[in-house]
């Protein structure tokens, strides 16, 4: 009776462990890499034209802020007008920054590291309450931090400045011309 049992058992017992691993495994489709549409939808939602704009605003107002601090120390003589020469410069840098071209380089990065459940399930958070109250943090956090970091790399950039002019000094005695050798006189 036992054996007859397992005989009727075994069968069905063979096609539930078949396919519960075919279930178990994520199908093609969620495995399928993310398409430019997907991408660039996600990049809409997350509103990345906008973002990397509030970022290099950002950045420019703290790379202008750490140049002027580390050209007074190294020229206490320069004058404002050439501290504004560089600000125009740099504002004018920013303007021309292709954050198009940027965005089209992205999303093949995009594409080779996220799939496309990945892509749909990221839309789903940034289209949600949380989701885009973090989108819209997300740029007073990040100068926040930039502006927490700025003591350090102001600190990374003297001491690097300070090491070049070590160098420039110890290679400046290599450049005195040296006395002219004497004529042998044998």
């Amino acid at each position: 009776m036992k054996e007859r049992r397992l005989r009727l058992i075994a069968p069905f017992f063979v096609l539930f462990t078949a396919h519960a691993a075919t279930f178990s495994q994520p199908s093609p489709a969620a495995n399928a890499p993310a398409s430019r549409q997907d991408v660039l939808k996600l990049f809409k939602v997350m509103h990345i034209h906008d973002q990397m704009r509030s970022v290099m605003d950002s950045m420019t107002k703290q790379q202008s802020a750490l140049v002027h601090e580390t050209m007074k120390k190294r020229y206490p003589q320069i004058a404002e007008e050439r501290l504004e020469q560089f600000d125009a410069m740099m504002e004018e840098s920013m303007k021309d920054f292709p954050v198009d071209a940027i965005i089209d380089d992205l999303v093949p990065v995009y594409q080779k590291h996220l799939t496309r459940t990945d892509v749909t399930a990221m839309n789903v958070f940034y289209s949600s309450p949380t989701g885009q109250k973090l989108l819209r943090e997300m740029p007073a956090m990040t100068e926040e931090s930039m502006r927490l970091s700025y003591g350090r790399m102001q600190k990374q950039m003297d001491a690097m400045m300070d090491r070049m002019q070590k160098m420039m000094k110890e290679e400046e005695p290599d450049k005195k011309p040296k006395p002219p050798a004497k004529p042998d006189t044998q």
